[in-house]
């Protein structure tokens, strides 16, 4: 089967396996495991904060950002579409008592001046307005990404309104890679910055809050209360470090063979609508009333495994493990004018 549900789906490499393999560790709760402050000390550094925490997941380091930056009655401001509230559980409430202030960007997202109009005023039934949530790349918006000028715009929004700053940067790499924009030029517009190795970079598990020094050490203790603490986690970090030297650069491959899928469904009589694909997410809508879900069968049917995204939407993701030579079998399977039949 060919997997298009999504870039986690991801195998190590072998490469990577042998890194694992040969990793040095020790006990990372007591801050005893060498490839996990190697890795930890490595993403600081790339985008220019003093310190990381290596965590479980994405959504732990989002959660511990969040809960950082706010207290109970606060609020946050993200893109209709963001993660930190379709997929993280309602976390926002669960763990930070915060509420949420949704905004409807384009494509996943958001300009300055809706953040500035987003902000409330201080009277004692609304909440505080504490902290700004951006997704880079947007997952649902399909894969789009704010450029430094757009991300500076909102942080001077932010600094005159006294808000806090938090990329989610699941797929960060991905568009850094497209933009040539430099990490660190990133990394100072941001108070806390989220990556995920799990996604296009390929390693199995794990992601990394960065951010300054005490905001770090404030997190570790979230980290743990979480149940985020690992013991000898430097077989992870290992897989973590691997990935940030040798699966970086090839993340342009991925946007190429998802440009490539683009352009057939373009073509295909059965797609209403194709968000502009900008890195290795498309998302794409189904004409009536052929539905998303009879769509994914008959794909499963022909040999391709892809994740319905909405009654009529569907996502098809390119990753590590998806080559040139399934890219044509999946060509050939979007040609088949039988997938379309309503």
């Amino acid at each position: 089967m060919i997997n298009l549900i999504s870039d986690t789906v991801t195998r190590p490499t072998p490469g990577m396996l042998e890194a694992m393999m040969q990793a040095e560790v020790g006990d990372d709760v007591f801050g005893e495991d060498p490839s996990v402050r190697a890795l930890e000390e490595r993403i600081a550094d790339i985008f220019g904060h003093e310190a990381a925490v290596f965590c479980p997941s994405g959504t732990m380091t989002n959660q511990i950002a969040l809960r950082l930056h706010t207290e109970p009655l606060d609020e946050v401001l993200c893109e209709r579409l963001s993660h930190v509230y379709q997929y993280e559980t309602g976390g926002y409430a669960y763990n930070s008592g915060l509420a949420i202030s949704l905004i409807d960007g384009e494509y996943g997202k958001l300009r300055a001046e809706q953040i500035e109009a987003a902000v409330k005023s201080d009277f004692d039934w609304l909440p505080r307005t504490r902290l700004v949530v951006l997704e880079n790349t947007a997952n649902k918006g399909g894969g789009s990404y704010y450029t430094l000028d757009e991300a500076r715009a909102i942080r001077h929004v932010c600094d005159n309104k006294a808000l806090r700053l938090h990329l989610d940067g699941a797929r960060i790499f991905n568009a850094l890679v497209e933009t040539g924009e430099s990490a660190r030029d990133w990394g100072a517009l941001f108070d806390t910055i989220s990556v995920c190795l799990s996604k296009g970079l390929g390693a199995p598990v794990g992601s990394l809050l960065t951010g300054s020094s005490d905001l770090i050490k404030r997190a570790r203790k979230f980290r743990k209360v979480m149940g985020g603490g690992m013991r000898q986690a430097g077989y992870l970090a290992a897989a973590g470090l691997y990935a940030l030297e040798h699966q970086v650069d090839r993340l342009r491959e991925d946007h190429r063979r998802a440009r490539v899928l683009a352009e057939a469904l373009g073509q295909q009589p059965y797609v209403a609508d194709l968000r502009p694909v900008k890195t290795n997410i498309l998302v794409f809508d189904l004409c009536e009333p052929l539905d998303a879900p009879t769509f994914a069968e008959r794909l499963k049917e022909r040999g391709v495994l892809a994740a319905p995204f909405g009654p009529r939407t569907m996502r098809f993701v390119t990753h590590l493990d998806f080559t040139d030579e399934m890219l044509d079998r999946v060509l050939a399977v979007l040609d088949d004018a039988r997938l379309g039949v309503a």
